[in-house]
């Protein structure tokens, strides 16, 4: 199969995997077009870069100097998601006769969140990021004639995630109304204990 254009590989919004070794001679491959490929490649990077982050936030509330527990679990369980759709996708991309480029393992990018409402904020960042690339690599799927992958990737994976941000927004909407703040200082204030306590709405 020939090489496709650089230029037409990827959207801008969608992960890059550059150092991505195309499966062409694969007897399982098929109509999996180079683009796709490398775009499910990278998106599953992404997602393992996220379960990595997530899982650094829950530790986060588990020091002594913030003991969150219930906190700290809701990050473990969002990681949990995380770990599994990224699992889920390669077990697609595996299916369709793919390859997945190992790389690497980078800082999280959370060193510096100590408290809960800015945990809550990178949250949504990513989640929000992710939804756009998830949606932008359907698209790309559909444009390659990949119809079947356009489908598994807004059923299985941007379906879900929709429903995450809704319970999100409405986490974050409860930690605004208990006063939570954006100290980065670990002095997160009686909000987040209160919002420690409320089982019912870190549980969603």
């Amino acid at each position: 199969m020939a090489a496709e254009p650089a230029g037409k590989r990827l959207k801008s919004g969608l992960p890059l995997c550059a150092a991505h070794r195309s499966s062409a001679g694969s007897r399982a491959r098929h109509n999996l077009q180079a683009a796709v490929e490398e775009a499910l490649c990278g998106m599953s990077s992404l997602l393992w870069d996220g379960a990595y982050r997530l899982q650094a936030l829950a530790s986060v509330f588990e020091r002594d100097d913030a003991a969150l527990p219930r906190v700290a679990s809701f990050f473990h369980q969002e990681a949990l998601k995380q770990r599994e759709e990224a699992e889920a996708m390669l077990g697609y991309l595996a299916e369709r006769g793919g390859n997945y480029c190992t790389k690497d393992i980078q800082k999280p990018g959370c060193e510096a969140v100590c408290s809960v409402l800015p945990a809550l904020e990178l949250l949504l960042l990513q989640l929000k990021e992710e939804a756009g690339a998830l949606v932008e690599l359907s698209q790309l799927a559909r444009n390659h004639g990949d119809p079947h992958t356009a489908s598994v990737v807004k059923s299985h994976f941007l379906a879900p995630r929709v429903d995450r941000l809704k319970a999100l927004g409405d986490l974050l909407t409860s930690a605004w109304r208990l006063g939570c703040t954006s100290d980065q200082t670990g002095a997160g204030g009686f909000g987040e204990y209160i919002l420690n306590q409320l089982q019912d709405e870190l549980a969603r």
